[in-house]
């Protein structure tokens, strides 16, 4: 059996006090930690139950690097745009809507592209349905 599993993704913040307010308005994150590690402050938080660390440094160029988007599960896509466009998060597009899958993409600070999406119980697909098994599971 396989033990190893992907923990949190460590993003740069030119600002870490506005990225952490954005993910705490936003998603509700919960800081687990803030403090001092490889001599710059970082903060770990929990979005339900997937983690991110921020690292209060400014990104190192704007380029395009091997990571295309952050996917954010919800639970209700509509309510979550709708908290999040009262937050002042800009949409490139609207929800787009598929048989059981639903995803809409936008801008977190630091221009990091996350997917808003929500998985509902009429997924067919049964290797989806146990790929999206998880707490947050209609099914």
């Amino acid at each position: 059996m396989n033990h190893s599993h992907l923990h949190h993704a460590h993003i740069f913040s030119s600002d870490i006090s506005k990225s952490l307010e954005w993910w705490k308005s936003n998603f509700d994150a919960v800081i687990y930690f803030d403090g001092e590690m490889g001599g710059s402050r970082n903060i770990f938080i929990k979005v339900g139950e997937g983690r991110l660390h921020l690292y209060d440094q400014k990104p190192r160029g704007l380029d395009l690097n091997a990571i295309h988007h952050l996917g954010i599960r919800v639970l209700n896509i509509d309510e979550a745009v709708l908290r999040m466009r009262d937050n002042g998060v800009n949409f490139r597009n609207p929800v787009r809507r598929f048989e059981g899958w639903s995803y809409i993409m936008c801008s977190a600070p630091d221009n990091i592209l996350l997917e808003i999406f929500e998985v509902s119980g009429n997924l067919e697909n049964k290797n989806l349905k146990e790929y999206f098994s998880d707490s947050s599971s209609e099914f």
